[in-house]
């Protein structure tokens, strides 16, 4: 079933952030949580996780209230993965992963073949196996977080819960975790909750969005409808950026204005128009000048139909930049 929330009210006090919300991560679900900074990401993930007091609503977990739940409980029902940088010394890569059995055990008890089974299956699942025998102190920030990942696997929850996991990674280490985490709640009917910056891998990896806007209202849905209902548009239009529904990215600075057509398909014409837009070419289907973007080069086609043709996009940018005029079809 997965996490529930129902007239939820998350703040501090008396201060009500965010709500009354009712939002569900159903089991076998990632759902990505954005917004910007001081939006109350932290705040409606620490509530949903009983680390605060809920000021209104409920929250359960597989239909069980989270105020219901004793301590060792919640701990069976939910993992949470903070921001924090691990801070241990001499513990290796198992050791820490070992902790995860601590909800299950006591921690005055001692782990037995089934959990040090499940301690090296958690390892498994999250790709850390090799990291084992490694002090954590050593590792790098995605070898840790993997570690952290399976710690909180081998506590078998429910429900998996994340907040700004992939913030000390590099590129290939995000997409990687996003990856793993899209597996998990595949492969273990987990319900995944990543509080994330990264929009893009967000609308490439997410089942759905929780989008926190400049006024605290909550908009919830698949990525692909939040934007085709313009919902991401508007968000990032309040901090100057645009949205570019066409290829579903971010867009900073100003549209292009020079106009110019561009004919093509497939993976070159891709590339081709995002070379165009960042040099500042708007794509018109009535430009005098047309770029035909072919698997073996480019050409460009001016007004009095001189071709000229490219190997490569970054000469053919190059030479509208330095002869501006080619976009007319006059010589130079």
């Amino acid at each position: 079933m997965g996490l529930a929330a129902r007239g939820l009210v998350a703040g501090y006090g008396r201060a009500a952030l965010l709500g009354p919300l009712d939002l569900s991560v159903p089991a076998g679900r990632l759902v990505c949580l954005i917004g910007a900074n001081g939006a109350g990401k932290s705040t409606l993930i620490r509530t949903l996780c009983g680390m605060q007091p809920t000021l209104a609503g409920e929250v359960s977990i597989d239909g069980v209230p989270l105020a219901a739940l004793s301590a060792s409980q919640r701990a069976r029902s939910l993992s949470v993965v903070l921001t924090e940088r691990v801070q241990v010394t001499l513990m290796t890569g198992y050791e820490l992963a070992s902790l995860g059995r601590y909800p299950h055990i006591g921690w005055s008890g001692r782990l037995d073949a089934q959990d040090h089974a499940l301690v090296r299956a958690a390892l498994e699942q999250a790709g850390a196996s090799a990291l084992a025998n490694r002090l954590v102190s050593e590792m790098s920030d995605g070898e840790r977080q993997k570690v952290m990942i399976a710690r909180a696997l081998a506590q078998q929850p429910q429900l998996l819960v994340l907040d700004e996991a992939t913030a000390f990674l590099d590129l290939p280490r995000r997409i990687e975790t996003m990856q793993l985490l899209l597996d998990l709640a595949r492969q273990q009917r987990l319900a995944v909750l990543l509080s994330t910056h990264d929009l893009e891998l967000a609308l490439r990896y997410a089942d759905a969005l929780w989008l926190i806007d400049s006024e605290r209202q909550v908009h919830t849905g698949a990525p692909e409808d939040l934007a085709l209902r313009g919902v991401l548009g508007t968000t990032f239009a309040a901090d100057g950026l645009s949205f570019d529904l066409e290829r579903g990215e971010l867009v900073v600075g100003r549209n292009g204005h020079r106009p110019i057509r561009l004919e093509g398909t497939g993976v070159s014409a891709t590339w081709a128009r995002r070379a165009l837009q960042r040099a500042g070419f708007a794509i018109h289907a009535q430009a005098p000048a047309t770029v035909h973007a072919l698997a073996e080069g480019y050409t460009l086609v001016p007004a009095n139909g001189d071709r000229q043709r490219y190997e490569t996009l970054g000469a053919l940018v190059e030479a509208l930049d330095r002869h501006p005029t080619r976009l007319e079809g006059q010589r130079t």
